[in-house]
């Protein structure tokens, strides 16, 4: 009677996983809401994996300076510079000798991901501080084919630009070959966000054929139009890619020098998402 018993037993979790109820699939999750007058076309939420999707972000790679005479080596796909932890990307500046570098840091890109000729392109982040970086959210033509095939003649729309020696300046910009930094006149705006090191903000771009406008938390404080028809000074009617990226020193961002010290420093990006207009 007990081995049959002990048989009975045995055969019961058996019996209850023959007769239970099939496991449902978990639901994916709810695209969203896209802003009155635009459709959801692209987007990361960053709730997936440890490191960048593939499928969505590429990596600009190398330390060459970058035009810029920037210290960092930027690396590829190395999980100290850029991961997801806790929903977010993490892009990370370190001092570490690297590739004849003393810093590494990481430039994500979305060339041949999603490249765009209008929109609204929105990035939610919390920026890093320390006298050095050099943090950015950009776009950059996808093909150099105007002028000299160089920059500035092809474009560069800059989105949020955050230099740590002025921190809670948010700049804002455009540049073009009549109008870029070089020639300092570029069009350029420049908003107060005191706690942009310490708490997330949305930085926005409305991009249509006539004009660029620019938000922070839905707060519009640049605009760039078009005037004529003339490239060298809207290059702008052609697919351009997002450039998310954190730099260390360089011509702009380490023009009051470097704290050694502040390092590692990391841009928290909490997501991004790109939409069009939507239809009649």
């Amino acid at each position: 009677m007990k081995f049959l018993r002990s048989i009975s037993l045995c055969l019961l979790p058996a019996a209850a996983a023959i007769f239970a109820p099939p496991a449902r699939a978990q639901a994916p999750a709810p695209e969203p809401a896209a802003p009155v007058g635009w459709k959801l076309v692209w987007h990361d939420e960053f709730n997936h994996g440890d490191q960048p999707d593939p499928a969505l972000w590429n990596y600009d790679v190398g330390g060459d300076g970058w035009g810029n005479r920037e210290l960092q080596f930027y690396t590829n796909a190395r999980r100290e510079n850029a991961r997801i932890e806790d929903g977010h990307l993490i892009i990370e500046a370190r001092r570490e000798p690297f590739q004849g570098r003393d810093y590494t840091s990481a430039r994500l890109v979305t060339k041949g991901k999603t490249d765009r000729t209008y929109g609204r392109f929105e990035i939610r982040a919390k920026l890093p501080l320390g006298r050095g970086t050099w943090p950015a959210i950009w776009m950059l033509p996808t093909v150099w084919d105007l002028g000299n095939k160089e920059w500035p003649d092809n474009g560069e729309i800059d989105i949020m630009e955050h230099v740590g020696y002025d921190p809670g300046v948010i700049h804002a910009s455009t540049h073009s070959r009549k109008n870029q930094w070089r020639n300092n006149n570029q069009r350029t705006a420049t908003l107060q966000v005191p706690d942009a090191s310490t708490a997330f903000h949305t930085y926005a771009l409305e991009w249509d054929a006539e004009e660029i406008r620019i938000f922070v938390d839905d707060h519009h404080f640049f605009t760039s139009r078009k005037q004529g028809d003339d490239w060298t000074s809207w290059p702008f009617y052609r697919n351009f890619y997002l450039v998310l990226n954190l730099a260390v020193g360089g011509d702009w961002g380490g023009s009051k020098g470097v704290d050694e010290k502040a390092f590692p420093r990391r841009m928290e990006v909490d997501y991004v998402r790109v939409y069009q207009k939507a239809g009649p």
